[in-house]
């Protein structure tokens, strides 16, 4: 490869630059724990831009660039949701505990997209799951896939850490 156009030093520094986050077009709902993790990511994203900039390491700037753009995007669309109880169903910010035929429960709670976690029953409110629950209630029976469970509780406090 040619280094007429490279400054040395920089050959292959962009193969080290993630690329950006992609931004999801659904809604971007929050809980209130979602939008403190939002404000949470943006601060620690900053601080990682302020770090990488007093260490003049722009690898490290521009990959934390990318995150303070992705965090802000995300913090400016933010729309925080309350569930105001269960007359209309299932909503997001809400709680549901599924009982499956093998004898187990599980809890998940509907969130937004950035806060979801499977591994601690947290699910994206756009996921078959979440949509599969929405509007139901406590005795329906949902399907998804091949799998189906009875709702046998909704909760609307919001999660506590």
């Amino acid at each position: 490869m040619s280094r007429a156009f490279t400054q040395d030093g920089q050959e292959g520094e962009d193969a080290h630059v993630l690329p950006e986050r992609p931004v999801s077009s659904e809604r971007n709902l929050v809980t209130v724990r979602g939008l403190a993790l939002l404000e949470a990511a943006l601060r620690q994203a900053r601080l990682a831009f302020a770090t990488a900039e007093a260490a003049g390491d722009r690898i490290a700037m521009a990959n934390a660039s990318r995150d303070i753009r992705y965090w802000a995007a995300r913090r400016a669309s933010a729309e925080q949701v309350v569930p105001l109880g269960t007359d209309a169903g299932i909503r997001f910010g809400m709680a549901v505990t599924l009982h499956y035929p093998d004898g187990r429960d599980k809890i998940w709670r509907i969130v937004g997209e950035d806060e979801a976690e499977a591994s601690a029953g947290r699910i994206s409110h756009v996921s078959p799951l979440a949509r599969a629950l929405f509007g139901k209630d406590v005795g329906d029976v949902i399907r998804v896939g091949p799998q189906e469970a009875e709702i046998v509780e909704v909760d609307i406090r919001p999660e506590v850490d």
